[in-house]
């Protein structure tokens, strides 16, 4: 293992095991400290052990929801930087994460660059809004994320919440958001 070059230290938290292990390989390659923790259980023991300067939080750990974690990792690593990687991006879980204490989001699959580029991001540029409304799709994909999270992830009360039957939810559940 390199001596590492960089100071801060990396806690990686994801349940996908190749990802971890590239995305762990990577960073220590580059430098830093990385610790990695693929269930929720796992990321609390790392955090209780060591002092975190940056969190990688996968969204979805297994039947885990990574936004319940965010205040009990920063219970242990107060000042860290926690970045949440999603495949299931939406602009609720967004805003709940930052609420809760995040740092940053990405949406999968991101690269080392942009996940350092989340972690040091320290400008306070001007957000822009696109100019392009969002597809029929996103919003709708988006409502459901959000009647999803408010009936705490479940389907059935947010079937009867949106007024569509179950299965029809679910098999919107399994599509991929459209990206606008």
């Amino acid at each position: 293992m390199p001596t590492p070059t960089h100071s801060k230290r990396i806690l990686i938290v994801d349940d996908e095991e190749h990802f971890v292990q590239v995305l762990s390989r990577s960073l220590t390659r580059l430098g830093y400290m990385t610790t990695v923790a693929m269930t929720s259980e796992q990321a609390i023991e790392a955090a209780k052990q060591d002092v975190f300067d940056w969190i990688s939080l996968d969204l979805r750990l297994g039947k885990d929801s990574g936004l319940d974690l965010i205040s009990q990792l920063l219970s242990f690593s107060p000042n860290a930087r926690i970045v949440i990687l999603t495949g299931f991006a939406s602009i609720p879980t967004a805003v709940e994460a930052i609420k809760q204490g995040a740092f940053n989001y990405l949406h999968k699959p991101a690269t080392v660059k942009e996940l350092l580029r989340a972690f040091e991001d320290n400008t306070e540029e001007e957000v822009t809004i696109e100019a392009s409304p969002m597809s029929v799709e996103r919003l709708e994909w988006e409502h459901i994320q959000r009647i999803l999270h408010e009936n705490e992830g479940n389907v059935s009360s947010t079937a009867r919440a949106l007024g569509m039957h179950r299965r029809t939810l679910q098999r919107k559940l399994q599509k991929h958001p459209t990206r606008n």
